[in-house]
Formats: C-alpha cells, structure tokens, sequence
C-alpha cells in the first residue's frame, strides 16, 4: 500500500469516525458549557480524533464500514471531556490575567512621581481611546500601527488620538488649576 493509498485510507475511518460521533459530542459539550465555546471545542476533540485515529477503540479497519456508536462514543466522549477540561483551565488562566493586569494598572507605580492623576484623566477616557493612548504613548506606535493593532484604519486613529489628548489636556489642566487654587479665568482681564 503506498503513502496515498494509507493517507487515503485514514481519511476515509476519520470521516466515518466523524459521521457518527459529532453530533452526539456537539450535543455533549452544549449540555456542559456555554454554546460560544462549543464549536472551538468540538473543533479542537475533531483534531485529537483525527491524531489519534489508531487509538479510538472499536473502530474496526474494514473499509466503508461505519462504527458501532456504542463501541467508539464513549472513548470520543473522553476526548471531549478532556478538550473541555483544556478550555476552561485556559479560561480560568485568562481570567487570572486580566485581574492581574488591572490590578498593576490601579496601583500607583514605585517611586517618588505621584501619577495619580494622570491615572484617573486616562480611566475617564473610553476603551478604545484609552489604548490608542496607551499604544501611542507607552509602547511608541504612530497611528498606522496603532491602526493595524486595533483594526481601526490610520484616520480614525488619528482622530481618537487628537480628541483624546484634548480630553486628557482638560482634565490634568483643570486638577493642576483645582490643586493650586486659582481659577483658569484668574488675573486675565475680560475685556
């Protein structure tokens, strides 16, 4: 038997494999997690079937012959069940992450600088506007990065990075005007 032949061959058992078990894994996996996160599963069980095609039990070698349900399910339902196991640690890890990140973000840096109002000006900005700030100021991007970071076009960018500024300008100026007490208006003439 040549290498296509064989390739061929394999082909053939996993779509038969994958005939009979994908319903009822679908069925499986909607009954034990949200349905946004079954089909990513069920792909990723689909590839671990497909890698382990000499390993699924009752899966007999006879050509165009479909397997037994009951012979070859409880084996794939393992599979799925550890897939499924895999998705939420990488969920939970994820999750981990985020609350860590906005804990660094909330505490103050180390050091002599109070940047606390720096801090609250950006947590007063949008999202989005906040990390086109963030990319433009911390990590050094222009707008056409920032644009292919984000999937705005290059324009938009520009223009959330122009008003934003703007925004933060105001609310620094107006604390830094609050902290010395005066008022912006103060000494100028009306006239």
């Amino acid at each position: 038997m040549t290498e296509e032949e064989s390739r061929q061959r394999q082909r053939a058992r996993f779509e038969r494999l994958a005939h009979v078990v994908a319903e009822p894994l679908h069925r499986y996996l909607l009954r034990r997690t949200s349905a946004d996160m079954v089909d990513d599963i069920l792909a990723e069980a689909m590839l671990v079937l497909w890698r382990r095609i000499d390993d699924v039990p009752g899966l007999g070698q006879a050509p165009g012959s479909p397997p037994d349900p009951d012979d070859v399910l409880p084996w794939c339902y393992g599979v799925a069940r550890g897939c499924l196991a895999n998705a939420r640690r990488a969920d939970g890890r994820r999750l981990r992450l985020v609350e860590r990140l906005i804990r660094t973000q909330e505490q103050q840096p180390a050091g002599g600088t109070d940047h606390s109002d720096l801090y609250a000006a950006l947590a007063a900005l949008g999202t989005l506007d906040r990390e086109v700030v963030r990319l433009w100021a911390w990590e050094g991007l222009a707008p056409r990065q920032i644009a292919e970071a984000t999937g705005l076009t290059s324009n938009a960018v520009s223009i959330r990075l122009h008003r934003a500024k703007k925004k933060l300008a105001t609310q620094l100026t107006r604390k830094h005007d609050e902290l010395s007490g005066h008022k912006r208006d103060e000494g100028r003439s009306g006239q």
